[in-house]
């Protein structure tokens, strides 16, 4: 069974709330997805905004694409306007791509308080545009919107609709949830419906996730025999987003037999995820299925217990397989396997059974306190290192100060002094900063960078604080996670202390001690 893929990232993705993509970007993904094996990108509606017709006259000079096809976006004609002179359907023929993708109305409600039209006229909008631009050269793909509302009111109507695209030469009918409301026995019984009432044509399935049911209902329209397939990258969408194409990628491979892109462009799955959410600037979802962080980490002590055995005791798949990896999660939750396997993916060979308990009992105690290790890799490593008895920090904190002050003219501003013993030598710094934490950082730079210069290409990345027990107001415990990144590598610390100063020096002067780890000291 062969499935077609057909992305509409770059148009139904960028209606989701604080999606956006500049033309450029849009580009970059299209890349990305003929890379992945999508045979269609719907790129955009030439007929809503300059950006979209702007990406269609840069497909056309920049794109050499290897399999997929660039698709134009739009709607039927107006009511009671010859499709000649409809300017949105002449925009689509001015895009030049060879696939044309239009949706009419397939719910009479739409007919009648949407486009304040008849049935009838409906029915001849959707046949004069798919006629019309299959006479110019176009391969049309017909997007029934709202299908299955529509159907569920009125079948006969909803089917009338679709035959009018068939006669006019659709290549394919896609059946759309629009709305979101229906269930996978509904998508299946109602396809399977359709094919009793002669609708021959290929038919395809468009889902959305309002019920969260929009990836198990396109799975749905597949058994029922849609042949095409739509949905984006990540689910980004109005509302609660579109069905994730990702996730109906691997679920079509790796669950259902069916081969919809190579194994060896299932392994960009987790990619294309990261490459397209860094792109709309939003934070991959840890917890998305196949590609997510946290897809395949195991944390609760029993579970690791039974992966560090066999590894397929707690995994439904290879997370090779989508280009994911494996990871352990240290936390109170944690068994001596946790940090066994910590252990090992650091390399850290000399640490003995009974260090490691030691670690996992102060990891447990430290988390009671409010720290939290999860996302805090380098903190878990440093409290391993720090158990070797020839452990020698890079450098000890003797006594800092921070201060906030005000003057006229001049506003708040932060100044911090650091006092450190670096080999035997006391270095004293001071800075000011926008910040205590701020001043903080750049006093204990200060004073460091004259004996470790490489911390030069170290930078804070995130800075987040959580305050705990809010209970306690000013009195709470606040917890501070810090990332840090040198161009090659990332890792983040965490500190813990009702004093946010404290809890800030933890996680910064952990943060620079963890960059200093794998150098020698002076010039490196």
């Amino acid at each position: 069974m062969t499935i077609q893929l057909y992305d509409t990232t770059l148009r139904d993705g960028t209606q989701g709330e604080g999606v956006n993509f500049s033309s450029g970007d849009k580009l970059r993904i299209a890349r990305k997805l003929d890379e992945l094996g999508v045979h269609y990108i719907e790129g955009g509606w030439p007929g809503s905004n300059p950006k979209d017709m702007d990406f269609f006259t840069r497909a056309q000079a920049e794109l050499d694409l290897q399999q997929a096809k660039i698709a134009a976006f739009g709607s039927t004609r107006k009511a009671h306007t010859p499709v000649q002179q409809d300017a949105q359907v002449r925009m689509l023929l001015d895009t030049g791509t060879e696939v044309v993708t239009i949706f009419g109305k397939t719910w009479d409600l739409h007919v009648f308080d949407v486009l304040r039209t008849t049935l009838d006229e409906n029915e001849a909008m959707i046949y004069d545009t798919v006629a019309y631009l299959k006479e110019n050269g176009k391969e049309v793909i017909y997007d029934a919107e709202h299908f299955f509302d529509g159907y569920r009111a009125d079948p006969d109507y909803a089917i009338r609709t679709l035959q009018a695209a068939v006669r006019g030469g659709a290549a394919c009918i896609v059946l759309a949830d629009t709305n979101g409301g229906s269930m996978p026995w509904d998508i299946e019984r109602i396809m399977g419906e359709l094919r009793a009432a002669g609708i021959t044509t290929p038919l395809g399935i468009h889902t959305h996730n309002d019920s969260e049911v929009g990836v198990a209902n396109a799975l749905a329209g597949v058994r029922a025999g849609a042949v095409h397939v739509q949905g984006t990258i990540n689910g980004y969408g109005e509302r609660c987003g579109n069905s994730n194409l990702l996730s109906i990628i691997a679920n079509l491979n790796l669950k259902m037999g069916i081969q919809a892109v190579q194994p060896e462009q299932l392994q960009r799955l987790t990619a294309v995820a990261n490459y397209v959410s860094e792109l709309a600037n939003l934070a991959p979802d840890d917890h998305a299925a196949y590609v997510g962080r946290s897809a395949f980490a195991h944390k609760g002590g029993v579970h690791v217990n039974a992966v560090v055995k066999n590894v397929n005791s707690y995994q439904h798949i290879d997370p090779a397989l989508v280009g994911n990896e494996m990871r352990v999660v240290v936390s109170d939750l944690s068994g001596k396997d946790n940090i066994a396997v910590k252990r090992e993916q650091l390399g850290l060979l000399g640490i003995t059974r009974e260090q490691e308990r030691t670690v996992l009992g102060q990891i447990k105690e430290m988390e009671h306190q409010g720290y939290a290790f999860e996302a805090a890799d380098a903190s878990v490593e440093l409290l391993l290192r720090r158990t070797q008895p020839d452990y020698a920090p890079p450098f000890q904190m003797i006594d800092f100060t921070t201060n906030v002050d005000y003057r006229q003219g001049r506003g708040l501003f932060s100044e911090a002094t650091v006092k450190v013993r670096i080999e035997g030598e006391i270095f004293h710094e001071v800075a000011e900063g926008n910040g205590p934490v701020n001043a903080l950082n750049l006093a204990l730079r200060k004073a460091l960078e004259r004996f470790y210069p490489r911390l030069e290409s170290v930078h804070l990345s995130d800075y987040k604080v959580r305050i705990l027990d809010t209970h306690m107001a000013t009195a709470a415990t606040t917890r501070v996670l810090i990332s840090f990144r040198d161009g090659k590598r990332t890792w983040s610390t965490v500190g813990a202390s009702a004093n946010i100063i404290e809890a800030s020096w933890q996680a910064l002067a952990d943060g620079l001690e963890y960059a200093l780890l794998n150098g020698e000291s002076g010039s490196q």
